[in-house]
C-alpha cells in the first residue's frame, strides 16, 4: 500500500490510516497486534525521520512480503545519505536507525534516481 507524499502535517494522519488499511486485508496471515505494533513504530520511525531531515517530498510504501512487511521511504535528497547516530546523548535524538535495526529483520538503503530510500523488512514474530 502507497502511502504517498508526505510533509509533517500528514505524518500522523497517515499512520492513523495504516491500522485500519492493515486490518482490511493487508495483514499477513498469522500476524498478530505485536507484529502491527512493530510495522507502524517502524513506519513512524522510518517516515517521521524522512520528514524531518530529507528533501519533500517523502514517499512511504508499505509492501507485504511472504514473511512480513517491506517499509520503503524515500526522499529527494541522494546527496544526503542517512547516517545513524553515534557517541550521542539519548535524550537529544538520533536513534532511529538504531531502532529500526532492533525492530527489523534486514534494513538499509540506496540511492536510485533522484531519490534516497530508506527501507526495513519486517517479519512476523
Amino acid at each position: 500500500m502507497a502511502v504517498g507524499d508526505l510533509r509533517p502535517a500528514e505524518l500522523t494522519a497517515a499512520r492513523v490510516r495504516l491500522r485500519p488499511d492493515l486490518a482490511a486485508g493487508a495483514l499477513r496471515e498469522g500476524a498478530d497486534e505485536d507484529d502491527v505494533d512493530r510495522l507502524l513504530l517502524a513506519f513512524e520511525e522510518l517516515a517521521s525521520t524522512g520528514v524531518r531531515h530529507s528533501g519533500a517530498p517523502v514517499r512511504v510504501t508499505v509492501t507485504g512480503t511472504a514473511p512480513g512487511w517491506l517499509v520503503d521511504v524515500s526522499d529527494a535528497r541522494p546527496d544526503q545519505p542517512p547516517v545513524p547516530a553515534a557517541d550521542r546523548n539519548p535524550s537529544l535524538g538520533g536513534l532511529g536507525l538504531h531502532l529500526i535495526a532492533w525492530l527489523s529483520a534486514r534494513h538499509g538503503w540506496s540511492v536510485v534516481g533522484r531519490r534516497t530510500h530508506v527501507w526495513a523488512c519486517l517479519t512476523l514474530a
